[in-house]
């Protein structure tokens, strides 16, 4: 009979210790549970693994998990919770492991027996259900894993001798051979030959050297970024350069240092969205070449043959990618901090030139103010001779009105009030001015 189990977690582990009540902390079953996620399958050999990994966001992992659902519906199989992250569903012929990771899902396929290991690239009973689920995403990985028993096999016969990587593992008990290529049929090949494992630690080398090339392939999604970004940066360098060997060259004007400041923005706005995009690509790779290492680690490789290890082939290729990662997501840090080094120079300068500027008004208006000054002096010394000449006019008529009571004749009379008007005239405008505030 067909049956299923599902990975998840969520409810499974109810007991209290010592049969209290204790309320438990809302993620203590996702705590418990973590460390018995995923777990990898007793397998006897010979037997063979097919993986294909998608990269998939969360629309495509959540439709791709009701996808999975309605498969198993339709083939009678138990119903699934729609939260789980990963499954083992046991087919007539096959065993399926889907689990959907950060950023990608695999699809992995467990057959055993002699015939599976002889057996086209993709048996039709994996192929007519991987159509009928649906590809949710972009395809990136496609492994076909076998394991024999038996005598050795001629490795340079099945394998590309050019690029062979072969070694001994789990402490001489299999030999691990690949060579990295995608065969005819889109697939990397890989050859465990077991002469001493039991069938748990079978399961567990199939497990790590499909999660090595799996984690090998989005380790290196990082690089072909990095040679699209390479020129991009490299271009803002040089800009950079030619902003600042112009800003040494000459202090430039307000307007020129203005236009630096728009093309230094521009040129940063750039770099910080090529920086954003990279970024978590270039932190994904790292963390995914951590894996691959780990796993490197946890197999414990020795020489075989001559051929070189997995990780001394990978080494060689897989490492300088990394560099190539790490050394671009530096240069896009360093690139950024003088950017804003570079603006806030121009900022400085333009607010210098500014406050330049603004002195030199402040001088203008004084200058104007004080000939303004004495501008008024020289019409205040003119009004006092006008209103005097027009406060002796009336005098001079009210003397002529009073002239037979005068001693003097009208016109002496106003000839001697004159000064006593200047005088008088001055002195009230002396008072305004004071009243003023003036000196």
């Amino acid at each position: 009979m067909t049956t299923i189990r599902e990975n998840d977690t969520s409810d499974s582990i109810n007991p209290q210790p010592g049969g209290l009540a204790l309320s438990p902390h809302a993620e203590r079953n996702v705590v418990l549970g973590e460390l018995h996620a995923r777990p990898f399958e007793a397998v006897t050999s010979p037997c063979r693994a097919i993986r294909f990994a998608f990269l998939t966001d969360a629309a495509q992992m959540s439709a791709n998990a009701d996808a999975l659902a309605r498969y198993c519906e339709a083939h009678h199989l138990t119903a699934l919770s729609t939260a789980a992250k990963h499954r083992r569903i046991a087919l007539p012929g096959a065993i399926l492991r889907w689990e959907q990771h950060s950023e990608f899902t695999t699809y992995t396929w467990l057959l055993e027996g002699s015939d599976a290991t002889r057996g086209p690239a993709v048996p039709d009973t994996i192929a007519a259900a991987m159509e009928e689920i649906g590809q949710p995403g972009p395809h990136l990985v496609s492994i076909d894993l076998r394991v024999e028993s038996g005598d050795a096999p001629d490795l340079a016969r099945l394998f590309d001798p050019a690029s062979l990587a072969a070694s001994q593992v789990l402490k001489d008990h299999a030999t691990v051979a690949t060579d990295f290529q995608a065969d005819s049929d889109g697939f990397v090949r890989f050859l465990i030959h077991n002469h001493g494992l039991t069938p748990v630690e079978t399961g567990g080398l199939v497990l790590r050297i499909l999660e090595i090339e799996t984690y090998r392939c989005f380790a290196l999604l990082g690089l072909p970024l990095a040679q699209r970004t390479t020129p991009i940066i490299r271009n803002a360098e040089d800009r950079l350069t030619h902003i600042m060997t112009t800003m040494t060259r000459d202090g430039g004007g307000l307007e020129i240092n203005r236009e630096l400041l728009d093309e230094i923005t521009s040129l940063a706005a750039r770099v910080e969205a090529e920086a954003a995009i990279a970024g978590y690509r270039f932190a994904a790779s790292a963390a995914y070449d951590d894996i691959v290492r780990q796993r490197l680690d946890v197999i414990g490789e020795k020489s075989f043959g001559g051929w070189p290890t997995l990780a001394e082939f990978l080494g060689r290729r897989l490492n300088p990618a990394m560099r190539t990662c790490q050394t671009l997501n530096t240069r896009m840090q360093d690139l950024n901090k003088k950017l804003t080094r570079a603006a806030n120079l121009l900022r400085t300068r333009i607010d210098v030139e500014i406050e330049q500027q603004n002195r030199d008004l402040l001088a203008a208006m004084s200058e104007r103010a004080r000939m303004q000054l004495r501008l008024q002096q020289t019409v205040e010394g003119l009004s006092v001779a006008a209103i005097s000449y027009y406060v002796a006019s009336l005098l001079h008529y009210v003397f002529e009105s009073l002239e037979h009571h005068l001693p003097v004749s009208p016109t002496v009379a106003t000839g001697i009030s004159i000064p006593f008007v200047v005088i008088a005239l001055t002195i009230m405008l002396w008072r305004v001015k004071r009243g003023h505030g003036h000196t």
